[in-house]
């Protein structure tokens, strides 16, 4: 029998799909494909579906986290991108946690919660 997981993906709710669409493009995110209802988008080795659901109560308490290899170089991309301006989005400064990441808040258009950072060392 073989149990192996290959990949596992969210479905991140957007309230304009066409919106949601162009905020990750803003912020380098490729969307190979894309229906009228559905998104699948990627960063490098890593993707997530975006889907046209929104009720606030879910979106509004939906959160990503997303691992990289610099907080502070990605803050500044996010903040160089103008998403903040273009999408009226929430952008937080990159903190040390006391789980032991740096890492920054980042709102999207729909109003998911993401947590954009890196591991500190030892």
């Amino acid at each position: 029998m073989n149990l192996a997981a290959v990949e596992i993906k969210a479905f991140v709710p957007a309230r304009h799909l066409a919106d949601s669409i162009a905020f990750y493009e803003a912020l380098g995110f490729e969307v190979p494909w894309r229906s009228d209802d559905l998104a699948y988008v990627r960063h490098g080795e890593t993707s997530f579906l975006l889907q046209q659901f929104y009720v606030a109560e879910h979106a509004n308490n939906f959160m990503m986290h997303m691992l990289v290899e610099s907080a502070d170089d990605w803050h500044r991309h996010a903040k160089d991108s103008g998403v903040v301006e273009r999408f009226s989005v929430r952008l937080g400064p990159p903190e040390d946690r006391p789980w032991r990441i740096r890492d920054f808040t980042l709102t999207d258009p729909a109003g998911v919660l993401w947590r954009i950072g890196h591991n500190i060392p030892d």
